[in-house]
Parts: C-alpha cells; structure tokens; sequence
C-alpha cells in the first residue's frame, strides 16, 4: 500500500534524475508540503480532492521556484534544489501553524470510497482488510492515471523536447527548443507529482509532519534504481511501470529487514547503503568483464 503511495513521488524523482539529469533536493520540501497543504485544507473543512488539487498545485509552485532559481539567476540545479527545500521548511510549518497536524476523524479521499463501499463486503471483512482496500484503489487509480498521461505527454512534441532537453541541451537548443523552459516544466511536473504523493501519504497516515520529507530523496532514489534494475528500462510505460514496481519493492524490502530485526533507526543508512552499492553496479560489472577478458587473454 505504501509502496503505491510513494511510487508517484519515484515517478517524480525519475523526471528529474533520469530526464532532465538533475539531482532535485527540493522534493525534500515539496512532499512535505503537499502533506501540508492537504492537511489543513481538510482541516479547514475544504472538500479532500480539491485539498490534493491545491497540494498539487502547490508542489508545482515549489518546482516553478527551483526552476528559476536555475534557469534565470544561474544558480547551479544541486544549490537551487537545497535552497528551495530551506525554504519550504519554514513555509510548511507557517502552512500548518504548528510542527504537525492530525487528520483524525476527518474525511479524506478515502472516506468517500469507503462511503461508496469499495472494500466493504464480506470477503474483504473476513480477511481483515477492509479498511485499507479503499487505499489501494485510490492509490491504483491514482498511479494508473499517472503513468498514463505521461506515457501520452512524453509522447507529445512538447515532452519529446524535454525529454531531448535532459539528453542532449546543446543539441536541443540548435534545433531552437526554449531548453530553460523544458527544464522549468519539468521542475514543476516533478515536484507536482512528489506533492502529490506527500498529500496521499498524510491522508493515508491521518497526519502530517514538517519532517516527513527528510530522506525522501534518498527512497526515490533506491525505488528508481530498484526498479530499473529489476525490472528494466526499455521502452517508457516499461520504465514508468518498473518505477511503480521499484517503490513497492523497496518497501517490501524495508519491511522484511524490519521482521528480521533491523533497528528503525538503521533505515536510512541501510537505504544508503543500497543506494550506493545500486549506482555502482555498471562499475562492478565493468569490472568483472575486464578481469574476466584477462583471465581468458592470460589462458
């Protein structure tokens, strides 16, 4: 369940790291604050699916601010992303008015499926799950729309030359793309999606945490890397599916090392660890085939 939840935020972070090669920090920030926003929209009696609208609309703002930052007043995308996830840091907790904010009791878009009696049979009652079916049809949906209109955006002029933009900006500036543009655009699609995933998150958790963006970078990360290793990068549905499948793995993951009696504490060093051994891995196999050809070049 959490794995489809925080597979957008992956799909978020891949735009930026794989499309446009940028390492964006200010997810960090950005998935807070969707979180943020959501929470005290519900909290303020605004109907939940306009609250995830205007945490959206909100995580693209913060993306439009890195954008910016980087494209008009030169500074380098790594300091842009560090600058803005400061930033939000004060604007989330001015957001929530306090460090975080519960959504107990209160309806989120969840409530109206639960309502609607998705989930709310006998069978589902029996397992024990009927309470959390209603998550993982919002989140499903939610993913496969995701990925379907990317799979349509990218397919676009518009997402062509984004996606030429991130490849090749020389290249794509000769043939008269606006490359600071593209890269705006993507900032803002990214960070929307991470928002996105943030207000999701804090709905499905009945809070929300100025610090629950801390590491996030880190997971989207492990979940892009997982995903493209495990299950490749062919095509674009191919990958954006992979990434989907990333995230749930590497929550599978989290909680087998939990059952094997991992202090939580740990987590993150272990996601770092992981991270590192997965980024190295062309490296590694480069390695073996060199020393594998001067073995047979030695015989």
């Amino acid at each position: 369940m959490l794995g489809l939840l925080w597979a957008l935020m992956t799909i978020g972070v891949y735009i930026t790291y794989r499309i446009l090669d940028i390492a964006d920090l200010s997810v960090e920030g950005s998935i807070a604050m969707g979180a943020a926003i959501a929470a005290q929209a519900i909290y303020s009696g605004v109907n939940p699916f306009l609250a995830t609208l205007l945490a959206i609309s909100g995580g693209m703002v913060a993306g439009l601010v890195t954008g910016l930052l980087h494209t008009q007043l030169k500074i380098p995308s790594l300091l842009s992303g560090i600058l803005t996830m400061i930033g939000l840091y004060s604007i989330n907790l001015r957001i929530m008015g306090k460090a975080n904010l519960s959504l107990l009791r209160m309806d989120t878009v969840y409530t109206w499926f639960r309502n609607f009696g998705v989930g709310q049979n006998k069978f589902f009652t029996d397992l024990g799950i009927a309470q959390v079916v209603p998550i993982i049809f919002m989140a499903v949906l939610c993913v496969a729309g995701v990925v379907a209109i990317l799979c349509w955006f990218f397919s676009t002029e518009m997402g062509y030359s984004l996606r030429a933009t991130g490849d090749n900006p020389q290249m794509a500036r000769a043939q008269g793309i606006n490359t600071n543009i593209k890269i705006v655009l993507g900032l803002m699609i990214s960070n929307g999606l991470v928002a996105f995933s943030g207000a999701l998150i804090a709905q499905q958790q009945s809070y929300a945490d100025v610090q629950m963006g801390t590491g996030s970078i880190v997971i989207g990360l492990a979940s892009v890397i997982i995903g493209e290793v495990l299950y490749g990068k062919k095509t674009l549905l191919s990958r954006l599916i992979g990434l989907v499948l990333g995230a749930i793995t590497y929550r599978v993951i989290i909680a087998l090392v939990l059952e094997m009696g991992m202090p939580a504490h740990d987590l993150k060093l272990f996601t770092a660890i992981t991270v590192a051994i997965a980024l190295a891995l062309p490296v590694f196999k480069s390695y073996l085939e060199t020393l594998k050809k001067s073995m047979k070049e030695a015989a």
